[in-house]
């Protein structure tokens, strides 16, 4: 019979296998914490578990781990990691300080299917997505290097096509007996599946981000071919009926590019598009990068902008860049050290 990787189970989950295994379900959240709050890599390390139950544990199911291959560090702080999976395949995390807190960056699948014009990773094409516990052991590496108070779906994939998977890495991060992250500190950002965000908003309580990047269809269906199938109108909508608690708000992803959707005229209709979704905005200037021929916009665009936002009382945040002595887009590192799998 071959193993299961006990990562790949949410608590729920766990205690269904504990009990088919003829014991109390209670062991369950002690099997978690050590996991997630102790990081034990053996079930050996699990001490208040008989000797007899942790035998049993092995012959049964066994713990993944993730330890970084590479790790670049950006003098600003920004920390990228190269993680090998099983496989042989390759994802990267980044993790970003700011002030009192890190932010980690997380990918959620290999490669990625949007065909998004503008992304590095785009253009690894999607090999597969990842599992939960190779989700969650990209948390699981860092913080053992690292403290982390953040954690941010933004890295390699689509996230809300890997549904099933991102969900129960979320359950994880943010359950009492596991990570014990708060769901204000969890983000998960989409390219604009309109189904799966309802999914997502029934399944679990996080912040959600959208990449909006384009104030008219015609722009975004060039640069997004999401938008072919979803259109403003459609995720707009989607947006406005995504369950949030009280005084949270959707983040709007803006990837600002010189010429294409860097005017005041988009700046004007971005403000219409959002203006009754409990929203902020965050200017993204645009990461340049070899093979694409878009370039990041002036900093009097990005100026000028950030203000007509602010002077429409929008919350707004020009995101600086970070990391640009290093690797810094999402794939760069990869693209260095790793061949795309054909």
């Amino acid at each position: 019979m071959e193993k299961v990787d006990i990562k790949n189970f949410t608590l729920q989950e766990l205690e269904a296998y504990i009990a088919g295994q003829g014991k109390e379900r209670f062991r369950a959240k002690q099997i978690f914490k050590w996991l997630y709050q102790q990081d034990a890599r053996e079930f050996a390390d699990m001490t208040n578990l008989s000797k007899d139950f942790r035998q049993e544990l092995e012959k049964t199911a066994w713990i993944s781990n993730l330890d970084a291959e590479a790790v670049e560090a950006s003098a600003d702080g920004t920390k990228k990691y190269l993680f090998r999976l099983a496989d042989g395949n390759a994802v990267e995390s980044v993790l970003i300080p700011d002030e009192d807190r890190t932010t980690l960056c997380i990918s959620s699948q290999v490669g990625c299917a949007m065909g998004c014009e503008f992304c590095l990773t785009g253009t690894f094409k999607l090999t597969r997505n990842l599992t939960t516990a190779e989700i969650v052991n990209q948390v699981c590496a860092v913080k053992r290097q690292e403290p982390v108070r953040n954690i941010v779906f933004m890295g390699m994939g689509e996230p809300l096509a890997n549904l099933k998977n991102v969900v129960g890495a979320l359950k994880i991060l943010t359950d009492p007996d596991g990570f014990q992250f708060s769901t204000r500190k969890v983000t998960v950002s989409t390219s604009g599946l309109v189904p799966e965000m309802a999914e997502l908003g029934a399944s679990v309580t996080v912040n959600l981000a959208v990449s909006l990047n384009a104030t008219t269809d015609e722009v975004r269906d060039r640069i997004m071919p999401i938008n072919r199938r979803y259109p403003l109108k459609e995720l707009l909508a989607a947006c406005k009926a995504f369950p949030l608690p009280s005084r949270r708000w959707i983040t709007i992803e803006y990837v600002m590019i010189r010429g294409v959707n860097d005017s005041l005229d988009d700046a004007k209709r971005l403000v219409r598009l959002i203006s009754n979704i409990p929203s902020k905005v965050n200017l993204i200037p645009f990461n340049e990068h070899d093979g694409c021929t878009f370039q990041a916009p002036t900093q009097d665009s990005i100026d000028k902008f950030h203000k007509f936002l602010l002077d429409k009382h929008v919350t707004v945040i020009t995101r600086s860049s970070r990391g640009s002595d290093i690797s810094a887009a999402c794939g760069q590192l990869k693209g260095r050290l790793d061949k795309p799998v054909q």
